[in-house]
């Protein structure tokens, strides 16, 4: 049953990949500027300007265009980029682990921050412990990351002469080095999806926690502990889990700031730089594969849902 539930999802999944390829190689062309002129600078004349553009592909209607470039992405090949003529599916192999390293790391602070703060808050309602967990959701939503990013890097500066390390330290080079690097601007891209998933994980327990099979647990004598994580916390789990997918597609948009501010060499720098030089097949590549990546989380969550609850499936 299991298996045929993910089937159904995998299935569903197919057309809103095809709707993202369009949306996906359409947008880029609609950003203002032309590659080729860039490229060849104000100098070119016209008869310049039409042999790269027909060199590279981009004087035929955009519809040929779009179904070539989907045969070669079913094929695993997601073009060369205009600039650099590198392929880019080379390019991003070097920089998705370290997007994905640092939204990991980003996701991992904002379960840890929300899902304990979470239940002390439902389970102590209307206490002081309450209303400063409530007091620093809501500012934690109300930061933008960008902003306290620039804090955390100006003020320390300012005041104390310490600034985060700059530079990258590989994995190789220096294990440590390499995981501390990614702890500040993990915690700052996780604040706002910590506050936002600790608000839901405190409503829907002081939900469940209301619920007959919970009070009959509480008039058997069961402690505190078991009644609240085993009885009420895996229920009250599954929207929780729901945000946790759209929160992870927040997080994943959110490195494009972060990664610039504390330059870390990942795919989202990657994607500025792209966007600046209107290089398109590169433009197309890094979304698609963003879009791609969170369709799947979207379906790794729907299985977690019939793992946590059976009833699901059906």
């Amino acid at each position: 049953m299991l298996k045929r539930y993910f089937v159904k999802r995998l299935l569903v999944a197919i057309p809103s990949l095809l709707i993202a390829s369009l949306i996906v190689f359409t947008l880029p062309r609609l950003i203002p500027g032309d590659v080729v002129a860039l490229m060849l600078e104000e100098k070119a004349y016209a008869k310049d300007l039409e042999e790269l553009r027909a060199k590279l592909g981009l004087d035929r209607p955009i519809y040929v265009q779009y179904f070539e470039w989907l045969g070669r992405v079913v094929q695993g090949d997601l073009g060369e980029s205009l600039w650099t003529r590198r392929p880019v599916l080379e390019e991003i192999g070097r920089r998705l682990p370290v997007t994905l390293e640092l939204a990991f790391f980003a996701t991992v602070f904002a379960i840890l921050i929300s899902v304990p703060i979470g239940v002390v808050s439902a389970t102590r309602q209307d206490t002081l412990r309450d209303y400063l967990a409530r007091s620093a959701a809501i500012l934690g939503l109300s930061m933008p990351g960008f902003w306290l990013a620039t804090l955390v890097i100006v003020l320390p500066a300012i005041w104390w002469g310490w600034r985060p390390v700059s530079g990258f330290t590989e994995f190789s080079q220096d294990q440590v080095a390499h995981v501390a690097q990614f702890l500040l601007p993990a915690l700052i891209l996780g604040i706002a999806s910590a506050a936002a998933l600790m608000r839901l994980t405190r409503g829907m327990l002081l939900e469940v926690l209301r619920q007959d099979y919970v009070r009959t647990a509480w008039a058997k004598g069961l402690r505190e502990r078991v009644i609240v994580l085993k009885h009420g916390l895996r229920n009250a789990v599954i929207p929780v889990v729901t945000v946790l997918g759209i929160q992870i597609a927040q997080i994943i948009g959110g490195t494009v700031i972060i990664e610039q501010i504390f330059g870390i060499p990942g795919m989202s720098r990657f994607l500025f730089d792209a966007i600046n030089q209107r290089d398109y097949p590169v433009i197309q590549g890094v979304n698609l594969v963003v879009v791609s990546f969170i369709v799947f989380m979207n379906l790794a969550v729907d299985a977690l849902y019939a793992v946590l609850d059976p009833r699901i499936r059906y």
